[in-house]
């Protein structure tokens, strides 16, 4: 299996980029770097490795409007989808602008048949292990027939994760049926419909730290929101936290014992464990990580690349979205 990385995309990239895609070969993955041949390979030396290069020239920088990519086929993120179409790749990952990773997945590869929006999945820790969130951002404004195939494709998701038995819950301001704005409540009988049992039912935004769902569906505007949100608190959260543990000798020496419980919270809570965010609908396997990524979510989001197309994703995803229209 061999995976396409955007090179030049990220905050800081080549760099963190090519660091992260020699640690990920190292565990077993084949990375294919898409970007500059010069500075790619600049980077590769520094790290002594010598991991294949696609060669191209052009980037779409992160203040660039995500259609440049429809005038600009040299980009790094275009080439890796084109790569991804021909089969010369099984996936594609780019830490680099997220709108012209969605346009260009779009223009290259099109939508998965019965998909009018393709939606960005977001993977949050849980008190009962994770919940998976859709759409993270991808459609700001979402009608209710979306809601629904985003609940199909983020089945499909936790179960190639190796959940079983996932059940999908639909955000809203209050649990009882009727609660929520007019797609909410349009978009509930259409999932109690499509779904059966694995519909739950309204969910509120503690439900998803809970983890009352597996899958919670959402437009992309509450979902940006609430993805952010969480971001900020563990960050705020982790800060108090620290200093709270420096603030006397006593509590110095309080940290000292639980230094390791203390960086086992950390790490559940940091968004480089998970990587990057598979963006379902397209026809390939594309993911989308933080622009500001360091290399350890770099690797770990070809990590996650590599065993969730092993486990079927996109073939799970297309027969449930064909059930959904039988």
């Amino acid at each position: 299996m061999k995976i396409a990385l955007d090179a030049m995309g990220g905050d800081r990239a080549p760099q963190v980029v090519v660091a992260g895609a020699v640690a990920a070969a190292r565990e077993g993955v084949e990375v294919l770097l898409v970007g500059d041949e010069a500075q790619v390979r600049a980077e590769l030396a520094r790290w002594g490795a010598d991991l294949p290069v696609w060669h191209a020239p052009d980037h779409i920088r992160m203040e660039e409007a995500a259609t440049e990519v429809r005038r600009r086929p040299q980009a790094s993120v275009r080439v890796a989808m084109e790569l991804l179409k021909r089969g010369e790749v099984q996936a594609v990952v780019s830490m680099g602008h997220s709108g012209a990773t969605l346009a260009a997945a779009l223009l290259v590869l099109g939508r998965l048949k019965g998909v009018e929006r393709p939606a960005l999945l977001v993977e949050f820790p849980s008190l009962r292990g994770r919940t998976f969130l859709l759409d993270g951002g991808a459609n700001a404004d979402c009608r209710p027939s979306f809601l629904v195939q985003f609940a199909v494709m983020g089945l499909a998701y936790a179960e190639a994760s190796g959940v079983p038995n996932p059940k999908v819950g639909l955000l809203s301001i209050g649990e009882e049926e009727g609660k929520g704005n007019a797609l909410v409540q349009e978009a509930y009988p259409l999932l109690e419909a499509a779904l059966g049992e694995r519909f739950f039912g309204n969910v509120e935004g503690r439900d998803i730290f809970l983890g009352t769902t597996e899958v919670v569906v959402t437009d992309g505007f509450t979902g940006n929101v609430a993805l952010k949100l969480a971001e900020g608190e563990a960050k705020v959260l982790l800060t108090w936290i620290k200093e709270a543990l420096a603030s006397s000798f006593r509590a110095r020496l309080g940290a000292l014992l639980v230094r390791e419980a203390f960086a086992r919270v950390k790490a559940r809570v940091d968004p480089a464990q998970y990587g990057a965010m598979p963006l379902l609908g397209v026809e390939g396997a594309v993911f989308i990580g933080h622009g500001s990524a360091d290399a350890l979510a770099v690797k770990n989001a070809l990590l996650r690349a590599k065993a969730l197309v092993g486990a079927g994703l996109l073939q799970r995803v297309r027969e449930r979205l064909l059930s959904l229209h039988v």
